[in-house]
């Protein structure tokens, strides 16, 4: 017998409905009509409630095949997480960006590294952008942090995606208004994010 069976008759021989389940182990009713239509599995703090609640064991409730299933899926979903805060952290860091002394300026001598606020050898519209690209990363970076936290992966997906395009924009900025300290670093974050992706592209290629 599969978990999906397993869990229906249990909920049925304790004369549950899907709803008083859902609220006995506080997860939707969505995820208990999908877990007994075996769609899906529960995570372990939901699996462990589920053997609390029917006094049953874990190895009762699933087989070696299904416990592996769900170890490889937490495993992804850890993967996933940890990979998505780096990326909301990443984009915060471009903060920094406003305030270290990154920025190349002549001062008649030769060339002097200030910061943002300070640098004035460009055009105004030049050092808005300067401003502007960061503070959109770090922007982003709260936005993959929110939508980290509410567990939405459509949208964490599209997030990450955003967020190596624009770092891919600004290095181009950065190098094409030749202020080379800037563009590599944000360019050192690039990889780390692109790092991050191939990770989890592999952890689910071999899922």
């Amino acid at each position: 017998m599969e978990f999906n069976e397993k869990l229906q008759q249990l909920r049925k021989e304790k004369g549950l409905t899907q709803e008083q389940l859902a609220e006995e182990l506080y997860v939707s009713r969505t995820a208990i009509s999908k877990w007994e239509s075996g769609k899906g599995y529960p995570n372990i703090e939901s699996l462990k409630s589920i053997s609390k609640l029917f006094v049953v064991s874990i190895d009762v409730l699933l087989s070696g095949e299904e416990l592996i299933s769900l170890a490889e899926n937490e495993n992804r979903k850890n993967i996933n997480m940890i990979s998505s805060l780096f990326f909301g952290i990443i984009d915060l860091m471009a903060l920094t960006f406003l305030f270290l002394p990154l920025y190349g300026q002549s001062d008649g001598e030769g060339i002097r590294m200030v910061n943002l606020y300070a640098f004035n050898d460009a055009s105004a519209i030049t050092r808005i952008i300067y401003f502007v690209l960061p503070s959109s990363m770090a922007l982003l970076g709260i936005i993959e942090l929110i939508i980290q936290y509410i567990g939405n992966d459509k949208w964490l997906k599209i997030s990450k995606i955003t967020s190596i395009l624009l770092q891919v924009f600004t290095i181009l900025v950065f190098i094409n208004t030749r202020q080379p300290y800037p563009a590599s670093l944000i360019f050192m974050f690039f990889i780390i994010k692109v790092v991050l992706w191939i990770r989890i592209a592999v952890s689910n290629i071999a899922a």
